[in-house]
Order: C-alpha cells, then structure tokens, then sequence
C-alpha cells in the first residue's frame, strides 16, 4: 500500500491525528467527531477500520504512544564515523553487531559518511560502547551527544482535508496530577513496554493495554494522559511511515551557527512545520566545525531544496551565512534501523 491508495477520507485521518488522539476508553468516537465537524464523512466505527488498515497495509510504523525515550531512562547519543570504502560493509557489520546501536545511516558527506544512534542505559556506557568500536574498526568515532533540543514533531502531511494537520484531542478525559519522579514505577514500566511498539487497533484500545499488564484501566489512561503532559509521551496517534507517503528526500543539515546567536536561531528554525528535529550539538575540532543540525525531509528533491533554502534565510536573518557554514547531508542507505529498546533504560530507571 503506497500514498496513490489514499481516499480522501483516508488523508484526512492522517493530516489530523498524527498528534492529539484522545486518551478516553472510546477513542474513536470523539475522534471520529472532531472529524465530522472538518467536513470528513466517517463514524466511529469506519475510523477505526481505516486506521487499521493503513497500519496493516505499511502507511504508518504504528497507531499509538511516540515515547521520548530520554524522559524513561537511560541516554542516546549520535555518533558519526569513517569507513573506507574497501572495508565498509565489514565496518557496518561490526557496528551494527552492537544491540545498543538502534539507527544507522550512510550519508553523503566526503569523509564522515557512517551516523548512527546509540542507546543506553547508563550513560557512562556511552564512551565505554565506542571505545569498544574503535578497536574493533579501527576507525576514530565523534560522538554528537544531543546539548539542546528544539524540537522533535516528526509529522508528514499529504495532500487532502485539514491540511493543516491540527485535531487536537490530547485535553479530553481525566486533569493528570504532575509528578516530580525521575524514576518511574513497576507499572508505569509494564505500560511503557506495552504500548511503545504500538496500541492495538480495537474500539478500546487501552482497556486492551490494561488487560495485557493486569491493570485497571483508568489506570492506563490517566497514566498515559500525565506521561503526554509530563513529557514521557511526545504525542499520541497515527505514526505515519513516511517513505510509504513519499517523503524520500531525507536531508539533514548542518550549521556552524556563531554560539551567540543559538538562542535566537533555535526557536526561528524549529518553528518551521517541515523540520521534524531540530538540535545543538557539540563541534570537533579539525573534523566536525557544524554545532546546529536541522532534519528536512521533502517528496521530491526541488522540495527538499526549496525547504532546505528555507532553513538558509532564516539563519542569514541572524547571520552572515557564507558557503562554508553549512552542509547537507543525504542519506543513501539505511544500515539498520531497530528503533530505540526501551526495556534495558526503562528497567534502569524503575523503582
């Protein structure tokens, strides 16, 4: 199933709940309201079928909770590398071999052509990890540990009703207390586990969650509406893949933004609705000079350049941008893509 099999009503579901699905024991009636007052024809029960089957048919990675790992345990960090073009694929391997590696990219770049994503549960893992793949490759690693975010809103929009992407139902149901732990609880671990590969596509959605951990489920749904308010759970909804809805063209850029300008740049960049994350991250001297990275994707590559040039004349507003400031790299090939594990950090993190 690719984009050229959506109905209207199909990119209408999409464009609207890639964010702000109601956290109720009925979802998808409210849902399916908020859907009928934008001018989109479906009940309840149609909702819930489509949804289904764009799951079931490859158009989303899931329906359900996009946990910020960061807030559960643990740590992640970006590590860029070199491989020679005779030894790659032996490197790759010997990268990819490691569990706590999630993602890894090539990308365009003359020499720093391998980026991946490590995640762990302690972070003093983190330099023990590439320490162990340096003497395994051979080859130095740079670790770009995120220092500032701002902002993670990976949504894809098509072409269809409510363009704008904004139902926003996260405020029905219960008014969550905020909590001040940094741990979390046995249960909240179970729940965690439990919805992060997804919710089931079924009419209640966490009464079945609740049933799987032994649960109550009022239970599940307050505990999930205070993880959406506390930040446990960036949002949640339809988690669209977004190769599947054409977005093809992944470009990260990346800035040598002057250090007294970060502040006000940040914000500028990230307010843009086609960049999905948005960091600051340390330089490395005589290798690495870019401190600002800036993910785009687009559907065609005149898109992703014209979103990309974008991106350039909102930091010239704030600097002089000369051609050496910035890059961007590609990718070419995924070279593994596991998704973060989140039982090791969250069970770190238990109390």
């Amino acid at each position: 199933m690719d984009i050229a099999d959506l109905d209207e009503r199909d990119r209408a579901i999409l464009n609207a709940f890639q964010g702000g699905f109601p956290v109720v024991q009925r979802p998808f009636e409210p849902a399916a309201n908020a859907l009928q007052s934008r001018g989109v024809d479906v009940d309840a029960d149609e909702l819930l079928e489509r949804i289904r089957r764009l799951d079931e048919g490859g158009i989303l990675t899931r329906f359900g909770a996009l946990i910020n790992a960061e807030e559960i345990g643990g740590n992640a960090s970006l590590v860029a590398m070199h491989a020679p073009e005779d030894r790659f694929e032996e490197i790759v391997e010997t990268i990819n071999d490691h569990r706590e590696v999630a993602h890894n990219y090539e990308r365009e770049h003359p020499h720093l052509n391998v980026w991946f994503v490590v995640s762990v549960a302690d972070e003093e893992r983190i330099p023990e990890l590439l320490a162990e793949i340096e003497a395994e490759t051979g080859q130095e690693t740079h670790n770009l540990p995120k220092q500032r975010e701002f902002r993670v809103e990976a949504k894809f929009l098509v072409d269809g009703p409510i363009a704008e992407g904004n139902v926003d139902l996260s405020h029905l149901g219960t008014n969550p207390e905020w909590t001040d732990r940094d741990s979390i609880t046995p249960a909240e671990r179970n729940l965690v586990l439990a919805v992060q590969d997804g919710l089931p596509v079924v009419e209640t959605p966490y009464r079945a969650v609740a049933d799987e951990i032994g649960e109550d489920p009022e239970w599940v749904v307050e505990t999930l509406r205070r993880f959406n308010v506390e930040g446990k759970v960036r949002r949640v909804g339809v988690i669209p893949n977004h190769y599947s809805l054409g977005y093809t063209e992944n470009g990260m850029t990346v800035w040598d933004v002057p250090d007294d300008v970060v502040d006000e740049v940040g914000p500028e960049v990230a307010s843009l609705d086609f960049v999905t994350h948005c960091y600051e991250r340390p330089r490395h001297d005589g290798v690495w000079p870019y401190n600002f990275f800036a993910m785009t994707h687009g559907r065609s590559e005149a898109e992703s350049e014209a979103r990309i040039e974008r991106v350039r004349e909102v930091m010239a507003d704030h600097w002089d941008v000369g051609e050496d400031d910035w890059d961007t790299l590609f990718s070419t090939e995924i070279l593994k893509k596991t998704g973060i594990r989140l039982a090791e950090r969250a069970d770190a993190n238990t109390a």
